[in-house]
């Protein structure tokens, strides 16, 4: 089959690689129809790097058709319409029970001290092969995979693999009082779908704060209050004139380890791609490599008493925070990977006709498999309004 593999530093190709094949009783092999290329696959390209290996099938935003199941699969068929959560989840663990997928105890990787297996994703995770490829393996046929109905296009159901959990459980974890005010940091596809989330669910006012004129467009489009700069003060000012001095009650930072504002943090990104990958493992498990612009943006505009939600992805071990600024505003602070079907039941029945959270238009590219590679670089240097894109086999 064709798959999106990993050759290094900014280099991703289509390549020819085996066809995936049951290997356990409970396993389903889904012929893949589309496949999301997430920020966080660039990451893959640039700072996390030397947790990968040639020839890592990419990808962890599938959806597609079951083609064949295992001996022990009862709950899917061969025609059946799934989408397939980026966390590798068995469903029955006792973290599972608690709605806490993303910490999966039969799937943990605790070889790395790390959480649940993820599709498509470093050595840190499992090296799991991806979904970006014509077809799929997929453990847990009984309880990962997520029945959809026939009939509307892919783009109604294929972002709960990722894209709509992920935003869905940001907003909870910034826990908007009622008529409450949000900012988002960031408005690629996770914050752009927060903000749209955080409306949906009765937020007064939602801010967000970017550069990127599509993106500012989009979000603008839908009703929330834009500020065009990602600039500390700048942000600051603006949110803190719109909610009477106070800032406002809740913050989602959407940026995660991209943000720029360090140049510390920079320099050690940047040594990702000269210093050999075995050396820079080790340093990037002990040291802190995230540039913080976004996360230090987020604790100063936020209210006093007020929370921060991260669903911004961060990869260092010792990043430092301003402690006693967080004590002595008291403010709450949530993260993690999203638990996807913690949120599926709240999220699917939103998924009709009426699309009350755009998802029928959130992408802006749909681009055939073969031609990952100009995407991939068309998305990281947010070229001709890519926001979000769309792979098809």
């Amino acid at each position: 089959m064709r798959a999106v593999t990993w050759h290094g530093r900014g280099d991703v190709r289509v390549d020819t690689v085996p066809d995936p094949v049951i290997q356990d009783p409970t396993d389903v092999v889904i012929e893949v129809t589309s496949s999301g290329i997430c920020g966080s696959d660039l990451h893959l390209i640039e700072v996390m790097a030397p947790f990968m290996t040639v020839g890592d099938v990419m990808g962890h935003e599938p959806m597609g058709v079951v083609r064949e199941v295992g001996a022990q699969v009862t709950e899917v068929k061969p025609g059946d319409r799934v989408v397939v959560p980026f966390n590798i989840s068995c469903g029955t663990c006792w973290t599972c029970s608690q709605g806490l997928q993303s910490q999966c105890e039969t799937t943990q990787n605790r070889e790395q001290g790390m959480g649940a297996s993820l599709f498509g994703y470093t050595k840190l995770y499992g090296q799991v092969p991806g979904g970006q490829a014509e077809y799929l393996r997929v453990p847990f046929g009984n309880t990962l995979p997520i029945k959809v109905p026939e009939g509307p296009a892919d783009d109604r159901f294929v972002y709960l693999s990722d894209v709509l959990p992920t935003a869905w459980q940001a907003v909870q974890y910034a826990a908007i009082p009622k008529d409450g005010t949000v900012l988002v940091l960031g408005l690629g596809p996770i914050g752009d779908m927060a903000a749209r989330i955080a409306m949906h669910l009765g937020a007064k006012q939602v801010f967000a704060a970017d550069v990127v004129p599509e993106r500012l467009a989009r979000a603008r489009a839908r009703g929330v209050t834009v500020i065009e700069s990602t600039k500390q003060d700048d942000v600051v000012q603006a949110v803190r004139d719109a909610t009477g001095g106070r800032g406002p009650d809740a913050v989602i930072d959407a940026v995660g380890m991209e943000a720029h504002g360090s140049p510390l943090a920079t320099m050690a990104q940047k040594a990702t791609a000269v210093v050999p990958d075995a050396i820079m493992e080790k340093v990037m498990q002990v040291a802190g490599v995230d540039r913080l612009a976004a996360l230090n943006t987020a604790i100063e505009a936020v209210r006093r008493g007020g929370t921060i939600s991260l669903s911004g992805v961060y990869g260092g071990a010792t990043d430092p925070l301003p402690l006693m600024r967080m004590f002595d505003k008291q403010i709450q602070l949530r993260m993690g990977q999203a638990n996807v079907w913690r949120w599926v039941p709240d999220i699917l029945p939103l998924l009709t006709d009426e699309d009350p959270l755009g998802v029928d238009t959130f992408a802006t590219h749909h681009v055939p498999l073969a031609d990952a590679r100009d995407a991939y670089m068309n998305f990281r240097e947010k070229k001709e309004g890519h926001v979000k894109v769309l792979l098809r086999p």
